[in-house]
């Protein structure tokens, strides 16, 4: 399946395979490229579920983690996986209960 690109349309799996050399090579960069986004956005995912379960807690460690999770938050901006005020929000809140456990 690294071939062929799977379009999903009105719900039937469709098959779609490149022709030209230059369209192939294209759908090979593109399944690369979803891989590794796809593995950041994840990542991303279990660090904030792993704080929210430390907060929870009162684990003494979670302001350690904290700065984990906001690298992956500006790393997934940047790279444009999440948008500029989705990331600054995440943040926002984060910090917000970050700070209440004092």
């Amino acid at each position: 399946m690294s071939q062929a690109q799977i379009i999903l349309i009105n719900n039937y799996l469709e098959f779609s395979m490149p022709n030209k050399k230059s369209a192939k090579k294209e759908l090979r960069k593109n399944v690369k490229r979803n891989a590794a986004n796809k593995k950041v956005v994840n990542k991303l995912k279990d660090l904030t579920k792993n704080n929210l379960k430390q907060i929870k807690s009162n684990d003494k460690k979670v302001k350690e983690d904290f700065i984990k999770t906001i690298k992956a938050i500006d790393k997934a901006a940047k790279k444009g996986l999440i948008k500029k005020n989705n990331a600054s929000r995440k943040k926002s809140q984060l910090m917000k209960k970050v700070n209440a456990l004092k």
